[in-house]
């Protein structure tokens, strides 16, 4: 069995159909099973909201509660002083053209979930309930305290990374394929479906294979255009 985990899709419908399309084929060609873990935020910026969150309820085994996907039915949450101020008008914007029943699910998502020795967590395994950002390694060190499990997958900053903890020591690696190894400790963060932060406009998405023990991560590439279009 393998994980075909992603986050942040953040309304782009265009970049999720892509990233689908892109693991039907993978299944289609080498006969895998995936389980669909989303790690977050189906909603925020883009512009279809709906169709994003119906598409990735249907298919995901494990959908994990992200910051913009609470926001979208918590008013409190949402006006305070959370965002910056395009992330508030688009949340805004979101919270009134969302469908009630796709609220009332966003409702029932959990902040954290644990299989498999795996962490799923949108944020942090520290206190994912209040969102916060892993911003330097002495973040890095806190959060690995926060997760029991050898691997832990977040999203939330966009920005694709794996750190690597033995004992005390901390390291950083670049988004690549990777050996999870016997007795050390993994956090990766899986970057953005819908808007990468790291200088690379493709869609990215981890897929992790359980037997052979390999992360590996994939960029796919669609057209920015039509999302850009639809948002104006």
């Amino acid at each position: 069995m393998k994980y075909f985990i992603f986050s942040d899709v953040h309304g782009n419908l265009e970049a999720l159909n892509a990233i689908l399309n892109f693991a039907k084929e993978k299944e289609k060609i080498n006969k895998e099973n995936f389980k669909y873990v989303f790690l977050g935020d189906a909603v925020g910026y883009g512009p279809n909201p709906n169709e994003c969150v119906e598409i990735i309820r249907d298919i995901s085994d494990i959908f994990i509660l992200g910051n913009h996907d609470e926001a979208s039915f918590d008013n409190t949450y949402a006006t305070a002083d959370n965002f910056n101020p395009y992330a508030k008008a688009a949340i805004l914007w979101t919270r009134e053209v969302l469908k009630d029943d796709l609220k009332a699910f966003l409702k029932t998502r959990p902040y954290i979930v644990e299989e498999n020795n795996i962490t799923f967590v949108h944020s942090t395994p520290c206190q994912p309930e209040f969102w916060h950002y892993i911003m330097n390694l002495y973040d890095v060190k806190i959060n690995f305290n926060c997760f029991n499990t050898q691997l832990c997958f977040i999203g939330h900053s966009h920005q694709p990374i794996i750190f690597i903890k033995l004992d005390d020591q901390l390291q950083v690696e670049a988004p690549k394929k990777i050996k999870i190894e016997s007795g050390l400790k993994y956090m990766i963060n899986d970057g953005s479906v819908g808007q990468p932060r790291d200088g690379n406009p493709d869609a990215c998405v981890v897929i992790y294979d359980v037997v052979k023990r390999m992360i590996e991560f994939h960029r796919i590439p669609y057209d920015i255009n039509i999302t850009q279009e639809l948002s104006l």
